[in-house]
């Protein structure tokens, strides 16, 4: 048994309905940890008497929170991050489809595999849902190394049969297969989850959306991840892929690829319809404002969506432009401002934390202090470099204080997490 003292952040709701008060902050508080699991929390002077034979760890007055939970990336594309001047289709065209070829090879997998999980953690990220590539061995990379970590992760084949080079396009069946095969072997394994993913209705043929969505009406509770609504023309050319659609979510929803256990990467241009089955379904979204900044996507509207659905913050590794779910935090403060409705600082840390792990399905397990949940945790300095310490000697509360480091801070701020219990 292990007992962390330090400040605390935890939520007992959303902050986007409730507002500041969802958050409990407390300025010397104490977590449990017993085989991988928070068993006690509160202040420290009340749970530090009742554990006597427990091993201490105390952070003093670094803030103990709930590890980073990342809703979206694509950990193949991690040697290709912060790649110059391309919008999205020339992006995939250019950079993203020549390094995604090269993960038929299992050794260049499980390199890169390890490298993103390894810098996810070194910024505090404990979970994360990612895109493979269309090579089962690029999902066996992704979750024999997060085992080896210990790490809860998310994620699956990427499936395109069309508008694809050669080399990175299945079929109908192999897509179904494949999946399959790699849905038996890790969905439940461990810490690892399966994620149906197809990755854009453009890049899969009718035929591959509706094997797709009977795989995924075959195993219920699996997640299933694609995007959605990026860019003004990518919208254009789905319409002109799918004529009879309503609206690009009709293009997922025709092929059973709509649910409640649905994610929808980005998700900018929306249309009212769109929103409304959305909602209605009590689906998910991913908000990944350093890409939708960084690949000129557009300005997404956390006002309108983040009190009728699940969002969830992302980095979109690698169309994103960080690692760090701090910078990704004071990217989704910027483009608030730029939509004239700032986030305030406990909503931006509860996106990296519960509201991700909302988005996807499992607010029971990871993304929160509370009894009960698994022990992947981050402390964070909250005085890391001199400009944040200076500023930090300034403010007048928790909130100026953790804003600080949201807004200038990076893996220095981190100063250790903690994976299942167990300090790294």
């Amino acid at each position: 048994m292990k007992v962390l003292t330090g400040q605390l952040i935890r939520f007992d709701a959303n902050p986007f309905v409730e507002g500041p008060a969802a958050a409990q902050y407390l300025r010397r508080g104490a977590v449990v940890v017993d085989q991988g699991k928070i068993v006690d929390l509160g202040e420290a002077d009340v749970i530090v008497p009742r554990y006597p034979q427990a091993v201490r760890h105390d952070y003093g007055d670094r803030l103990i929170s709930a590890g980073f939970v990342d809703a979206h990336v694509h950990y193949p594309q991690t040697a290709i991050i912060a790649s110059w001047g391309k919008r999205l289709i020339d992006w995939l065209n250019t950079y993203t489809f020549p390094e995604e070829t090269r993960f038929g090879d299992a050794a260049y997998a499980d390199a890169v595999a390890g490298r993103y999980l390894d810098l996810a953690l070194e910024h505090g990220t404990t979970s994360m849902c990612s895109f493979c590539t269309i090579h089962p061995e690029s999902v066996d990379a992704f979750f024999n190394a997060a085992q080896e970590r210990g790490m809860r992760v998310f994620g699956g084949k990427t499936c395109m049969d069309r508008n694809a080079p050669e080399g990175l396009r299945d079929t109908a069946q192999s897509a179904y297969d494949d999946s399959q095969r790699l849905l038996t072997r890790w969905h439940g394994h461990g810490r690892a989850s399966y994620v149906i993913t197809p990755r854009f209705s453009p890049t899969s043929t009718p035929e591959q959306l509706m094997a797709l969505g009977t795989l995924w009406a075959e195993y219920p509770d699996c997640l299933m991840q694609t995007h959605l609504s990026e860019q003004t023309d990518e919208i254009a050319w789905v319409k002109s892929l799918f004529p009879q659609a309503r609206d690009y979510l009709d293009t997922y929803e025709a092929f059973g690829l709509l649910g409640a256990r649905g994610l929808y990467g980005h998700a900018i241009h929306l249309e009212p319809r769109e929103i409304d089955r959305l909602t209605e379904l009590d689906a998910g979204v991913a908000h990944c404002p350093t890409s939708n900044m960084f690949i000129g996507s557009g300005l997404f509207d956390m006002a309108a969506l983040a009190t009728r659905m699940r969002v969830g913050l992302a980095t979109d590794t690698g169309g994103g432009s960080s690692f760090s779910m701090l910078r990704t935090m004071a990217a989704a403060y910027e483009i608030s401002q730029l939509r004239g409705a700032p986030i305030h600082p406990s909503a931006l840390w509860w996106l990296a934390t519960q509201g991700a792990a909302r988005s996807l399905r499992v607010e029971d397990k990871i993304g929160n202090l509370s009894v009960g949940q698994e022990a992947d945790l981050v402390i964070v300095d909250l005085h890391s470099t001199p400009a944040i310490a200076q500023r930090a000697a300034q403010v007048t509360d928790f909130w100026e204080l953790l804003f600080a480091t949201i807004m200038m801070g990076d893996d220095r701020a981190i100063h250790q997490v903690w994976i299942n219990g167990c300090p790294r």
